[in-house]
């Protein structure tokens, strides 16, 4: 199958993404809405008509984050309601109220995510970011699902990250609980195991017309990086001596293209299961080009159903 591409590229601009579309009637979804890129993705969503809904962990963020996107986009349509990824009970009691207001959903971004975070864990007692940023997801997914079928199909987009790289799933001890943790790893797999569920999702779900892609946004200053010091990032060449940026580093607006791009755009429309970077499905890694590329593992049939297997057995306990 012929590689998919788009006319847009690595610094495509947000709004470049959606002009041109009319998302009336239709409703999204854009966790991690309080802040970074998920602020910009809902805005450009907004942008060309969409009903969005912003779910958050701080109420009184998603409500600053709401009112900056009505400031741009008067009239919009954009609700902010309370989800906590760290608790299966919250993503339960969020996805009841939700379905109990709303008919349908017809694209749901996976945006929110922790990142290299000291070593703890959800209140349901899984590694905090494999439990946040896969099984928060995973569980919202299939809680949703009423809604996602409601419309004959829908789109979903899981972020994933270059840290997928990092590591593969563990899947006999993905909560670190027989390995010394290390926080970059447990990153890499929880982005490993976002890939691999949209992969997962596209398998079981293609049929009903419900298709799910993995974004790479880029690199981005934003919140993401609250759990690292500055020396740290300085050491990783994401700023200079003088505290300037990388240049290879993306605006938040640039960042956000990829998933707009994987939520609205026709080149993706029944396509499903691809890992996809700078609006464009992204290619295989090469040492020639070490700034993009993915590693075969994300895009593994086999690990993508051993992981929803996990994930099921592992939620199922809750």
């Amino acid at each position: 199958m012929a590689r998919i591409t788009s006319q847009f590229g690595y610094r495509t601009e947000a709004a470049e993404v959606v002009a041109g579309h009319d998302l009336s009637g239709q409703t999204v979804m854009v966790t991690g809405a309080a802040s970074g890129l998920g602020v910009e993705t809902a805005r450009a969503l907004a942008s060309v008509g969409a009903r969005v809904v912003l779910p958050v962990r701080n109420i009184e963020r998603g409500i600053t984050s709401a009112e900056d996107i009505l400031l741009t986009n008067p009239g919009s349509q954009v609700e902010v309601m309370e989800l906590d990824l760290a608790s299966v009970a919250s993503v339960r009691d969020f996805a009841d109220a939700f379905l109990a207001s709303h008919d349908n959903l017809d694209i749901l971004i996976n945006n929110a995510a922790v990142m290299a975070t000291p070593r703890s864990s959800t209140s349901d007692g899984f590694e905090l970011q494999f439990g946040t940023n896969h099984l928060g997801h995973f569980e919202l997914f299939r809680e949703l699902l009423p809604a996602l079928r409601a419309n004959g199909g829908a789109r979903v987009v899981a972020l994933s990250s270059i840290g997928h790289r990092r590591s593969n799933v563990i899947f006999d001890d993905p909560n670190f609980e027989r390995r010394e943790y290390e926080k970059w790893s447990a990153y890499g797999q929880s982005k490993t195991a976002c890939s691999l569920f949209a992969l997962g999702v596209t398998q079981r779900f293609a049929d009903e017309g419900i298709f799910a892609n993995a974004v790479h946004p880029g690199g981005i200053i934003t919140g993401l990086q609250k759990s690292l010091s500055f020396d740290e990032q300085q050491a990783m060449g994401w700023f200079d001596a003088e505290g300037n940026i990388n240049e290879r580093f993306k605006t938040v607006s640039q960042g956000a293209s990829t998933s707009l791009w994987a939520a609205v755009g026709p080149e993706l429309s029944g396509v499903g299961g691809l890992y996809l970077e700078d609006c464009n499905e992204s290619v295989v890694f090469d040492e020639a080009n070490p700034w993009v590329g993915y590693f075969p593992y994300v895009v593994d049939p086999d690990g993508a159903d051993q992981l929803w297997d996990l994930s099921e057995s592992l939620i199922a306990s809750i």
